[in-house]
């Protein structure tokens, strides 16, 4: 039990090392689109957490401080009041959305070189060598394990982040209402 502790311990530092290591450059792309995904969707919650209201008072107050909110003119100033939050709620989520399924593309082209690895060890040996196949094949899993655990971190999030886009532009509407 002792040795399984202190394992546990040692884990992290060891264990990323070992990690991109072993990975190889392809993980290494995958941390990088991880990083850049990961500020996009902090990005997002800053976003919606600290601009989004102030943006929306600053709308409200243009849209109340109007006289005239029934005529066509107004209806369409309404509808570009509310166009203009939408888009910045929603500025960054098709970028997610495209770094989700990324994510395990890397991962695979990560397995493809592996696998390449182990065929070229193969090729260069005139046999099978356990050891250069096993470094291929742990090149291959690694990559794939990355890609898979970066793109389902982010399509957790990216989805909550739709809803909670999708939510608040629901209540719009109802904000800016007509009298």
């Amino acid at each position: 039990m002792n040795e399984m502790l202190h394992l546990v311990y040692e884990l992290p530092r060891d264990s990323w090392e070992d990690f991109l290591r072993l990975g190889g450059w392809v993980v290494q792309v995958i941390l990088f689109a991880a990083l850049a995904m990961w500020l996009l969707i902090l990005e997002r919650y800053w976003y919606l957490k600290r601009i989004h209201p102030s943006r929306l008072a600053e709308k409200k107050a243009e849209w109340t401080g109007r006289r005239d909110r029934r005529s066509w003119t107004a209806q369409r100033i309404r509808e570009q009041l509310l166009s203009e939050l939408k888009i910045g709620m929603s500025a960054t989520l098709p970028l997610i959305k495209v770094m989700v399924p990324l994510a395990p593309l890397l991962g695979l082209l990560g397995t493809v070189a592996g696998m390449l690895e182990v065929f070229d060890a193969m090729t260069a040996a005139g046999q099978a060598d356990v050891r250069a196949m096993a470094y291929g094949v742990s090149h291959a899993m690694v990559a794939t394990l990355a890609g898979l655990i970066v793109s389902l971190l982010g399509l957790f999030f990216s989805v909550r982040l739709a809803a909670r886009v999708r939510w608040e532009t629901d209540r719009l509407p109802d904000r800016f209402v007509t009298e």
